[in-house]
């Protein structure tokens, strides 16, 4: 599986190469700015992506912008955000993109490899990996529905966006299957969307909220 990494820290993208190489990624292109991030996706042609969101020469948003111009390029393409911040803005943005594909994931909570790889993996076939803590600084600008989410319901979204199946859900919360498919019914409704769409279901309620808040598509960087 091959990967370009956006990532301006030295020590940190020469930690991520050896780490993904052992554990049989490999690791196509290092770039520092989002000029060579874009120039090494249109090069390589990587099956996924890992950007940070802050590249020079400001240090701002360069990283997940370019993210969102490489996705407008190549529709689909996977990219999984690893930074310490939460850009709102750009963030929900690409996290609206149903399409699939998408992680964002902050450094200092990433405590195990087999969690992080695990996440890439998921992001490479097409699925989502979050961060709860990004989903809950993303939610609690928009307010609104959420604000109608019992704290059991936040709970279950947040782990719906994680990727995990209903098994899972109710293993983590102690709660019973049958509890969990009722909380997700639940938040459905009160996100306004179809208990019935197919797909990646279990993102699809935080994706279609940001998605129905989102501004328009941003310009190239």
């Amino acid at each position: 599986m091959r990967v370009v990494i956006a990532e301006d820290n030295v020590l940190l993208a020469s930690g991520l190469e050896l780490l993904l190489g052992s554990q049989g990624f490999e690791v196509a292109a290092i770039t520092v700015d989002a000029t060579g991030f874009l120039a090494a996706v249109e090069t390589h042609r990587p099956d996924v992506t890992i950007v940070d969101v802050r590249l020079p020469p400001t240090f701002r948003d360069e990283g997940i912008r370019a993210a969102l111009r490489a996705r407008r390029d190549r529709p689909g393409l996977p990219v999984l955000v690893l930074s310490q911040y939460v850009e709102q803005e750009y963030a929900g943005r690409l996290l609206s993109d149903t399409r699939g594909g998408i992680g964002y994931l902050l450094k200092d909570r990433v405590s195990r490899i087999a969690e992080f790889t695990d996440a890439l993996r998921r992001v490479a076939a097409g699925g989502t990996a979050m961060d709860p803590e990004v989903i809950a600084q993303l939610l609690a600008v928009r307010g609104d529905p959420v604000d109608a989410l019992t704290p059991r319901e936040r709970e279950v979204l947040a782990l719906m966006a994680e990727g995990h199946d209903n098994t899972t859900i109710s293993q983590r919360l102690f709660v019973t299957d049958n509890a969990v498919h009722k909380h997700i019914g639940s938040v459905f409704l009160k996100l306004g969307l179809s208990a019935g769409d197919s797909g990646h279901r279990r993102v699809r309620a935080v994706l279609a909220y940001l998605r129905r808040h989102g501004g328009p598509e941003p310009g190239p960087p």
